[in-house]
């Protein structure tokens, strides 16, 4: 059973189970999918790693795969390791895997950001390619910045607090101009491109998912809001003229005022 309750800034929407999270996740998106279609005859979506790919399989189940218009959809990366696309580490690969292969978006529509270069080359590369999107109009202009206008963006929230690659006190957070940059992972020597902050609250809408009890803690601060924010990057996903929900299972709420998923809450 879901429990929700939103304010000026975010909506929490709350599920007894990650099962149940997928299903409201597939619900979201396809509703978002359907307005922007209705709007602009576009739906432009920007996936993240960690568990995002494997969720959004859902939405090739019925009843979404007849009644989602997939010819309209644009799929991109707001975050994706540094290997060819085709690598088993490749969030599109996975993506793929779960989800692309399974419904008819035309492959034109898909953008992929795995590349065998160096990861400012690639960085560098990918953002040309977000760039030459938005001048074909595949991607509607922001009208708060200089920056692209997804209709969402999906983040997993990471244990640190992370989202879309995007970790606690790294220099990346304070870009202002690029797109998308190169990161270092930690505790790992795998490099990878995420959109920057700027980008990531240009969107229409965007949708954090925090699942499991290896994520309780950092849920329970982005809610706080009393880190600074360069610890907490979660806390800095803050749409400038768009709308934030927070999508969180039992585990991810069960250090949450203690009420576990039927509690409820919003992110003021």
């Amino acid at each position: 059973m879901e429990k929700k309750r939103s304010d000026a800034e975010a909506e929490v929407r709350f599920f007894e189970s990650s099962e149940e999270l997928s299903t409201g996740l597939a619900d979201y998106v396809h509703h978002v999918s359907e307005s922007a279609v209705r709007e602009r005859s576009s739906f432009s979506l920007a996936l993240s790693g960690g568990d995002i790919p494997e969720r959004l399989g859902k939405l090739a189940g019925l009843p979404y795969l007849r009644t989602v218009d997939w010819t309209k959809w644009h799929l991109f990366w707001a975050e994706e390791n540094v290997v060819p696309k085709r690598h088993p580490d490749s969030f599109y690969m996975q993506a793929k895997q779960h989800f692309i292969s399974k419904v008819p978006i035309p492959p034109a529509h898909v953008v992929s950001a795995g590349h065998e270069m160096p990861g400012e080359a690639a960085a560098d590369a990918y953002e040309f390619s977000v760039r030459q999107q938005v001048k074909n109009r595949m991607v509607p202009a922001s009208p708060a910045c200089d920056c692209p206008r997804f209709d969402l963006v999906l983040l997993s929230l990471g244990p640190c607090s992370e989202v879309s690659s995007l970790h606690p006190n790294h220099p990346v957070l304070r870009e202002g101009s690029q797109w998308v940059a190169p990161v270092s992972v930690p505790g790992s020597q795998r490099e990878r491109l995420t959109f920057t902050l700027p980008v990531i609250n240009a969107a229409a809408n965007v949708v954090i998912v925090a699942s499991g009890s290896d994520v309780a803690r950092a849920f329970c601060e982005a809610m706080a809001d009393r880190r600074p924010l360069a610890s907490s990057p979660a806390q800095m996903i803050r749409p400038i003229d768009g709308k934030l929900v927070w999508f969180v299972d039992a585990g991810a709420a069960s250090l949450f005022s203690g009420g576990g998923a039927v509690a409820s809450t919003s992110s003021s």
